[in-house]
Parts: C-alpha cells; structure tokens; sequence
C-alpha cells in the first residue's frame, strides 16, 4: 500500500485542474434511486462540529469545496475553484466559477463565503466552543476577499497537511454566510449547499434522502436520488442487502464470507489506515500508576483479540500509524502477554488482589467481542472488568468534559486520513476533554506534533511522527489493536466511489457498473 505523499505531489494534484428502523419498501427501488446502508445515524451537519466520516461523506456530497478527489484517488481536481494557486508556502490565491447556487434560496457562492467557511473553524462557536476540526485550519491566518469571486488563504506558516485534510476535504466544504445567520442552530441538521446533492430529508433513526439538484453548475451525479439508511447491527444490514432493500454496505471483516455467497453481492476489500485501540485514562486512579497500566498491557492478549473478536480477518497494530503512511513505525514493539509479570506489578502497586474497574465500549458486536476477551485476559491478573455498553451519542459523549474525567478503560475506533498530521492531532493536550479520551498530555508530543504539521520537509515530518508514537508507548496509555480491513459488498451493477482509506465515500460518483 503505497500511501506516502510529498508537498509537491499534493501541489500537482491541487493545480491541476437502525435496527428497528422501517426498512424502505421494497417496491420503491429503481436505478434511479440508489439506497446505502449507515452504521449509525448522522448527528451533525455544520462542517467543524461533524462527528466522523459518515457526516464529511454527506457534507461532500452536498457542498462544494476548492477542489476535490478525484473518484477514488488521491488526485485533485478543481471543483468550486476555476483556478487555484499555492504562491509560495504561506499564500494560496483562487478564483471561483460564476454561477454557483445555494440551495434553499441562499444566494450565489462567492468568496465572502469562502472566508466564513474556513475562518469560523478557529472562532468560537455555540457556548463558546472551540471547532472539532479547529486543528485542520490552525495554520490559517485569515482569507483575504480580493473580489466577489476572488481570494486569497493567508498562512500563518506552512502547512503541508492543508490541501490533503482541510482544503479538499470536509473541513475545506463552503457554507452560506446567509444560511448560517438565517438558521442559526438548525445547521446542525438542515444543510444548503451548492454541491450536486441537495438535503431532501432528514428523518432521524430512519433515512436521510439526497436528491439531485437540478439547478447544480458541473456534471450531473449518476443517481437522481441516494437515500442512507442507518441499520446499527450488521445481521440486519445484511437481510435488508439479500432483500434487496439496500444496494451497498459495510461489513465486519468477519461477515465477509457468509456475504459472498450471495449471487447478488460484489465483495470489495480494501487495506484501511484507521486505527483501533483500548485507551487507559491516565488522570483516574488507579491508571495513574504506570505500573498498573502496564500489567493491564501485559494482561491483555491482543492476538487473542484478533482471533476472537475478528475471526483471524486482521492484523495486529503496533502504533498509530498504519503501514504506507508516512511516519509508519516499522520498528514498534511487539508487547507479548506476560501474566507473572503484570501481577508483580500489580502487587508493586499495591494492589495484590486485583482490583473493579470499566471498560467502555460502542455498541458494535466487534468491540463488544473484544471487550469480553479483555475482561477474561484480566480476570487472570485479578481484575474484574465490567463492560459497558453504550450506543451511538452516549458513547461519543462519555470521554468529553468533565464527564471523561470519570472513564476508565475505553475501545475506540478512529476513521484515518492519508496525512500523518491528521491522527496525531486528537492526542495532543489541547485534545483533553474532547478526543483525547486517555487525557494524556507530553509537552514534548504537541511541540513535535506543531513541527509535523508546519515543516515540509518529509523526513523531518517522519522523524517527528516516530518520535511521536515512541512518546506514546512510552506512556502505556494506548493498547493498539488493529488498522482493521475495510470490507464492503455492493450489489453487482453497482460501481462504487471509494478514497483509499475506506471510510470517504463519493456519493456523486456512484454509477452503475
């Protein structure tokens, strides 16, 4: 997997031009209509509070950006930009297409909302929060309007990472300055882009309708309408697929097999760069205490995991960063299970006997089949390991806040993106009280962390990114598990759009095969 990008091939690119949810009747379907299966429902739809990919894949398919992927690769193409330049390391000039319309009455698309689309990642937002994704745009400035169509993106310094995370991507989406002032709150769950899909309906729990906008300035998507359903358990998306009422899902590695016999399903397999792991809060007693969170390493055997939880379907992880990617540490570790020596430390700590503590965990039944395996591997230590299941919202609220203070042990699966810069940012100490669940803060991490996202020098960058996943074992605050597979079936007419990492779906791009 060959995933490394340097500055210039990113500048070439840039220049170059429910369970339980009412399944969809069944004799709704036409070509027309494509219908794609959700793991989850989508939460948010304002750009810098999006929760995860599923939201980005929407945004994209709804707003328009600078410039885009191209379908499937990692190749950019201009999309609201009739041209765009990187001056020199801190200046990017554009001009826009003319013509470009809101959705919902909003106005044409000019460089006004450029600036509001980008700017408002590092200005506080309801209560005064600070933007998920404020971190993609840290390095801008400000977005100078030279013209209504016009401008000009101000660095503060380098930004290597800006095109591949920010720019065309779903941080890089452009809002209606009008459609905010005008709904206010509601953009969270109203959407008026200027993309080739426009936001039909949202019902939550069941559907969220795309339908193509006919007043759209480009090329026209191949489906006039896609509708995404969210099925949480994969044995439902899987009788809804056989059925005929879903057209393309995702799939646990372990349900790939059974999937394959069906006549009707074209099984895809991709390698993925995403990132799973049981983080330790570090400020809870007793995780405090190194040693107990290296005798809970030791403990836990994460082959054992693979085979049980995965059915055998994926490698094991040694660090953050998936092989391909730049700052790959091929050297890591291999932590083996070691029983004698985790309950000397635990006695060492002074915790002989063991002790309760909490695993909290999504309710998916992979992570739940982990959890279980990681609470019988403790129970060999003395620790008696509750597992709490939790569903979607709770679950992506109970490492925030002051409610994170509370979390013990914790599964989490996060989606990767092909810049390095882009999954060490939920780890820095900024990061505590929002992704970085583990509350680990290492001066000496954020300082290299500012370095990778501001040097262009590629090695430089990848000896920063090393050193950062050392500082991170260092820490035992993380139990890496797997880099996954992204697994996927869609029915045999159906040609899909998918980035490389997996988790970015091109809804526009979508054909039939």
């Amino acid at each position: 997997m060959a995933l490394k990008f340097d500055r210039r091939q990113v500048l070439r690119g840039a220049a170059a031009g429910a369970a339980g949810a009412a399944l969809w009747p069944i004799d709704a379907f036409s070509r027309d209509r494509l219908v794609i299966r959700l793991d989850r429902d989508l939460q948010n739809l304002d750009p810098a509070y999006r929760i995860g990919p599923l939201e980005a894949n929407i945004l994209r398919g709804v707003t328009r950006r600078l410039v885009k992927f191209k379908p499937g690769v990692v190749e950019f193409e201009n999309d609201a930009a009739a041209s765009i330049k990187q001056v020199d390391d801190k200046l990017i000039e554009f001009t826009l297409k003319e013509g470009m319309r809101f959705q919902g009455g909003f106005g044409e698309l000019t460089a006004d909302d450029v600036k509001f689309s980008f700017e408002r990642f590092n200005q506080p937002g309801p209560g005064g929060k600070k933007s998920t994704y404020a971190k993609d745009w840290d390095a801008l400035d400000g977005v100078e309007v030279t013209g209504k169509y016009s401008g000009r993106l101000v660095l503060k310094r380098p930004a290597p990472a800006l095109w591949m995370i920010a720019i065309g991507d779903g941080s890089g989406c452009i809002v209606s300055r009008k459609a905010f002032d005008a709904l206010g709150e509601k953009t969270a769950v109203q959407l008026h882009g200027a993309g080739p899909y426009a936001l039909a309906e949202w019902v939550p729990n069941q559907r969220i309708l795309l339908r193509a906008d006919p007043n759209y300035v480009g090329p026209k998507p191949y489906f006039q309408e896609v509708v995404l359903r969210p099925i949480l358990e994969g044995k439902t998306a899987q009788l809804a697929f056989r059925s005929g009422e879903i057209d393309f899902t995702s799939l646990e590695p372990t349900e790939a097999a059974e999937m394959a016999r069906d006549p009707s399903a074209a099984i895809i397999k991709k390698d993925s760069i995403n990132y799973v792991w049981i983080g330790i809060n570090v400020e809870k007693k007793p995780y405090d205490d190194i040693r107990v969170r290296q005798a809970i390493q030791k403990a836990i055997d994460v082959d054992q995991v693979i085979l049980g939880a995965y059915d055998g379907t994926v490698a094991r992880a040694r660090s953050l960063m998936a092989p391909g990617l730049l700052g790959h540490w091929a050297d890591a570790p291999v932590i083996k299970r070691d029983l004698p020596g985790a309950k000397k430390l635990l006695a060492d700590a002074g915790l002989p006997n063991g002790f309760k503590a909490k695993i909290t965990v999504l309710n998916r039944p992979t992570f739940q089949a982990a959890a279980q395996i990681a609470q019988a591997n403790l129970a060999e230590i003395g620790v008696d390991l509750a597992i709490e299941v939790l569903d979607t919202g709770t679950y992506y609220s109970s490492g925030k806040g002051d409610v994170g203070k509370n979390l013990e042990l914790s599964l989490q699966r996060f989606g990767g993106k092909l810049d390095p810069g882009f999954q060490t940012q939920w780890f820095t100490g900024e990061q505590v009280g929002e992704w970085n669940w583990q509350r680990w803060r290492n001066d000496e991490f954020d300082r290299l962390d500012r370095i990778g996202q501001s040097t262009v020098d590629t090695k430089a960058r990848e000896a920063a990114y090393i050193r950062m996943q050392q500082l991170m074992a260092d820490s035992v605050a993380y139990i890496w598990l797997t880099h996954e597979v992204n697994v996927f079936a869609g029915k045999t007419w159906l040609r899909p759009s998918i980035l490389p990492n997996g988790d970015d779906w091109q809804y526009e791009h979508f054909l039939e095969a």
